[in-house]
């Protein structure tokens, strides 16, 4: 049985160490209705706030033995996330801006472990071109192409990746 897309998010965020919330409840109760179930999953599914990440952190580890998941060979992780998210802005799943922003913030935390230098750019220049009309970041980038240059781009990294 192949695991859900959204598990590329979710093993990204375990490798970044990033906090538990309801985003992880809801990537359990997707894995169960793809026919994945475990108790760690079913606990993880039903969590309410207030959070206790230390608690979540070992349930989160629990689920990640019990499937047999790897969010240790970093260039792995980091590559299918930056692809599960670059597929969801192409297929409009989510919002270009926020795709960028996130792989922006992945740069950043990576210190370049992955090359996504292009994104962070293209951030950049994307969030310039909404308060003005030049940039200074992407070379031939308007307010009315950078749209298409940035689906063009991650289209490009899925290509390549």
């Amino acid at each position: 049985m192949k695991v859900i897309e959204s598990t590329y998010e979710i093993l990204a965020w375990k490798y970044l160490n990033y906090g538990v919330n309801e985003k992880w409840s809801d990537w359990a109760t997707e894995m169960m209705i793809a026919g994945f179930e475990t108790d760690s999953l079913v606990k993880l599914a039903i969590i309410e706030k207030p959070y206790n990440q230390f608690e979540l952190h070992q349930l989160v580890e629990e689920i990640v033995i019990e499937l047999n998941l790897d969010y240790k060979n970093t260039t792995k992780v980091m590559t299918d996330y930056v692809t599960y998210l670059a597929k969801q802005a192409i297929d409009g799943k989510r919002d270009l801006t926020k795709t960028l922003r996130d792989l922006k913030d992945l740069h950043n935390e990576l210190d370049n472990q992955i090359n996504v230098y292009d994104f962070y750019c293209l951030y950049f220049a994307k969030e310039d071109l909404n308060y003005d009309t030049v940039q200074w970041y992407w070379q031939g980038a308007t307010r009315e192409n950078i749209d298409k240059i940035c689906l063009e781009q991650l289209k490009k990294w899925i290509e390549e990746h």
